[in-house]
């Protein structure tokens, strides 16, 4: 069976197209403040919290985890979860505002050569619409969304990675073969939903996501600094 031609990029976010964990913790740390609770993690804790795809079951996940008996997760539980991660996005907006986070290295111009080639370019997340907005209005521009086919995020999907419902409805809106794709990942949880919805990937893992275990892989690099559309299209062409 031949190789369907590269037709478009699938684009993980957080720590794919920016190293925006640094900015989640410190928001993450200063709505627990806000709301006076006592809980603080550190980047070790963060980075074995990264294990759970989502802020708000990040959250909810630490509080079981500090709190066994918490077995009521009804209505009350809910309630204070969204409120603290609510508070926590806020926070992070304001840091990408002052130009806390950046895109990763390579990444604009990839997007920008792709989008003049007539490929399409989709957003498949499991981080929440304004995060994105934040994120990319800051670093494109106003009309960010030009650039995007197809963005599907945790309003969308509500399965998180390392499932591949967000990756299965990127392909149904693209209306093409993942063959037809590549997907662009950080993490483990990323590599594992992208390939059991049947695309090839591409890693550049980041300092929380650098001891992941990324067998499978397409390549695993450092970031999209020196890479090419050319390169991108050759190693798709060799899957």
């Amino acid at each position: 069976m031949t190789q369907a031609t590269l037709q478009a990029l699938i684009f993980d976010v957080d720590g794919t197209l920016a190293d925006t964990e640094a900015a989640h913790l410190a928001a993450f740390n200063r709505a627990f403040a806000e709301t006076g609770r006592d809980w603080h993690w550190d980047v070790e804790e963060y980075t074995r919290l990264l294990e759970i795809s989502g802020g708000k079951e990040r959250i909810l996940h630490y509080w079981r985890q500090t709190q066994p008996d918490l077995i009521d997760i009804g209505a009350g539980v809910r309630d204070t979860v969204a409120q603290l991660h609510e508070l926590k996005t806020s926070f992070y907006e304001k840091a990408v505002q002052e130009g806390a986070v950046q895109l990763r290295p390579g990444v604009l111009k990839l997007i920008e050569d792709a989008h003049i080639a007539g490929l399409q370019l989709a957003i498949a997340t499991t981080t929440s619409p304004v995060n994105i907005a934040a994120l990319l209005r800051k670093a494109v521009g106003d009309d960010w969304q030009q650039y995007f086919a197809v963005i599907e995020d945790a309003s969308t999907a509500p399965n998180k990675k390392p499932h591949p419902q967000v990756y299965l409805q990127t392909l149904e809106r693209l209306g093409l073969p993942a063959d037809a794709c590549i997907a662009f990942e950080d993490s483990a949880n990323g590599l594992v939903a992208a390939q059991a919805a049947g695309l090839p990937v591409l890693i550049t893992p980041n300092g929380f996501t650098e001891h992941h275990e990324f067998t499978g892989a397409l390549r695993v690099l450092p970031d999209l600094g020196d890479v090419t559309l050319e390169q991108v299209r050759q190693w798709h062409a060799a899957a």
